[in-house]
C-alpha cells in the first residue's frame, strides 16, 4: 500500500515540530519519494544523526508502507 505525501508531511511535522519540509514525489506513483527537511533541531548533528530524526519521526512506516525516501535535511538560513 503506498503513504500520500500529506501524510508523510505530517508525521515528519509532528515528530520535528520546528521544522520546515516538503515532500516531492518523485516518480509519480506515490511510492518513491524526496523529503527536504529544514530545522533548527539538527544543529550539532551529524547528517546521519539528522536522517535518523526523520526516520523516527516516520513511526516505522518506511518497512511496512512506504517504499522509498530520499532524506535531505539542513539548517536554516538566518
Amino acid at each position: 500500500m503506498a503513504m500520500d505525501a500529506g501524510e508523510i508531511e505530517k508525521l515528519i511535522r509532528e515528530g520535528i515540530p520546528d521544522c520546515e519540509v516538503r515532500i516531492e514525489d518523485l516518480r509519480g506513483d506515490g511510492d518513491h519519494y524526496a523529503a527536504y527537511v529544514t530545522s533548527a533541531a539538527f544543529k550539532d548533528k551529524t547528517r546521519i544523526e539528522q536522517h535518523k530524526m526523520v526516520f523516527a519521526a516516520l513511526e516505522g512506516k518506511m518497512t511496512e508502507e512506504l517504499h522509498a525516501l530520499a532524506i535531505q535535511t539542513s539548517l536554516p538560513t538566518e
